[in-house]
């Protein structure tokens, strides 16, 4: 996909930044190992939808930056764990929602990411009980009701409202690759920019990481998002955008 952007397009992505950074710096003082709990990812998310993956991934890379020379001022980590993820996450909810998407597509998605986001947890669950200091039965409780729910909304979504179907596969997509690559690389560059630790943190650190980042983003992005998009295109029919030949599949 070729790197088209119009000037309103430049001009979008200064306020999606700006929202994404204010709202973050809002909600920063709730973290895990410095990977802030952050409700504000809904604000990119809306961006990409409306105006598309290059919109989405830039706001998000330059909003997330931002926020984070408020919160902790380490630009390297931002810059190296912050800044990828966030751009890859908000660029596959604006590309994946512009897509149209099979039923059975979204059925056979469903399942493979649940058994995917499931098994490791169970078979690391030790691990994760250990480091998060959490009862067995808090710990699965919150992760496993929150997968259940984030897969049961994309597939009630995708056999009632269909034309939300794109966005809600986008959002657990661009997700998981987000919070795939920040937990790994959050871990790599330990020894380099989380020196309060006093040494580098263990690999399967990268596990927990990943629900922390998953389950506590995706819910708002898939129950918040459409409702605010939906205003969106009713204010400003302009913004709902028809989906050209090379984007329907």
């Amino acid at each position: 996909m070729k790197l088209q952007l119009k000037t309103i397009d430049v001009v979008v992505i200064g306020i999606s930044a700006a929202l994404y950074a204010a709202f973050g710096i809002l909600t920063a003082g709730f973290n895990f190992l410095g990977v802030g709990f952050l409700p504000a990812v809904v604000i990119p998310a809306v961006f990409a939808a409306l105006y598309g993956p290059w919109v989405g991934g830039f706001g998000a890379a330059i909003g997330i930056f931002i926020r984070d020379m408020v919160v902790h001022g380490n630009a390297g980590l931002s810059l190296v764990a912050g800044v990828p993820p966030n751009f890859i996450v908000f660029f596959l909810i604006g590309y994946i929602a512009l897509r149209q998407i099979s039923l059975k597509q979204t059925l056979a998605g469903l399942i493979i990411a649940g058994v995917g986001l499931l098994v490791p947890t169970i078979v690391f669950l030790p691990d994760f009980v250990a480091f998060t200091g959490l009862s067995t039965e808090t710990f699965l409780s919150t992760f496993v009701l929150t997968v259940i729910l984030s897969l049961a909304v994309i597939g009630i979504v995708s056999v009632r409202y269909k034309e939300w179907r794109s966005y809600a596969i986008g959002a657990v997509v661009g997700q998981i690759f987000g919070a795939a690559l920040l937990s790994v690389t959050v871990v790599a560059v330990s020894p380099y920019f989380l020196t309060y630790f006093g040494e580098p943190l263990a690999p399967w650190i990268v596990l927990p990481l990943f629900v922390w980042t998953f389950a506590t983003e995706v819910p708002f992005v898939l129950l918040v998002g459409p409702p605010i998009i939906k205003a969106c295109y009713r204010a400003f029919p302009s913004l709902k955008r028809k989906k050209t030949p090379s984007e329907i599949q």
